[in-house]
């Protein structure tokens, strides 16, 4: 999960009282969690109480994501699988595995996958570009996602480390990374499956640069804004594999109205789970 700087509110995530009460004990020897809700209250969801927090990104990227009902998908840096929860809560019977680096993280999410009774999800320790050998994973011949997403660290080496582990896993990624990365998720693509990526503005370019490299077309770019007038700080990314249709610039979405509250069309994505068309 990248770096995002932009927590979600605590309506959004913010503990059902009375709820989590009835929830089973994290497992034995997990650091400590916090438990809350996303998607106005339709996904369980804990988180470590320090470290790394959960933004926007994964929820809009979910959002985002043209998955039909069957089909498979995979998220790079899957952190404690927002993500894929809030995709498989808008569309049946996804087939889903989340790659993550951090081992204690990746068990947090495999936790929250059960919580929320999604036994088709699954997570696997794996640090991309790197891939582990599993059977719901692409090989020789064989392409078996239809749609993989990622929200991957947004910082150089050369930024400062955090003094949390977890974090700093999730928040510096090393130069000329973001390439073997798209690259990694693209190989895996069934013909016309996507690759969509949450990054911030200044990695654009090079994100289209690698999506080209690894033979992705229709590039389409939907940007965010924090407030109407404000330039864009985070946007999707969105390839589709063996297509040579010309790339796209979508209309954005506004995300706070002047007074900081989220507009009318962001609760929609964030609280009621309505997909991100254009």
């Amino acid at each position: 999960m990248g770096g995002a700087g932009i927590t979600v509110k605590p309506e959004h995530t913010g503990t059902r009282h009375g709820a989590v009460h009835d929830l089973p004990l994290p497992p034995t020897g997990m650091d400590p969690v916090t438990t809350g809700h996303l998607l106005g209250g339709k996904v369980v969801y804990r988180q470590f109480s320090t470290g790394n927090r959960t933004g926007l990104e994964p929820v809009l990227m979910a959002a985002f994501v043209p998955a039909r009902p069957g089909q498979t998908v995979m998220e790079g840096g899957c952190g404690a699988g927002a993500g894929l929860l809030c995709l498989s809560n808008r569309v049946p019977r996804l087939t889903g595995i989340g790659l993550e680096h951090d081992g204690a993280t990746a068990a947090l999410a495999g936790h929250n996958f059960m919580l929320n009774h999604r036994h088709d999800l699954h997570v696997r320790h794996a640090t991309l570009p790197a891939l582990p050998d599993d059977p719901l994973l692409s090989g020789p011949g064989v392409r078996r996602i239809d749609h993989a997403f990622a929200n991957p660290p947004w910082h150089g080496q050369e930024s400062s480390a955090s003094p949390h582990t977890q974090r700093d896993l999730a928040r510096r990624l090393p130069t000329g990374a973001l390439g073997g990365w798209v690259r990694a998720l693209a190989a895996q693509l069934r013909h016309h499956g996507t690759l969509t990526m949450a990054l911030p503005a200044s990695l654009l370019a090079a994100c289209c640069t690698a999506m080209e490299s690894a033979q992705l077309g229709r590039i389409r770019v939907l940007p965010f804004w924090p407030r109407a007038g404000q330039a864009a700080r985070i946007m999707l990314v969105q390839g589709r594999a063996n297509s040579r249709a010309g790339s796209e610039m979508l209309p954005g979405l506004v995300l706070h109205e002047a007074d900081g509250r989220f507009t009318p069309a962001a609760r929609a994505i964030l609280e009621q789970g309505m997909p991100l068309t254009a």
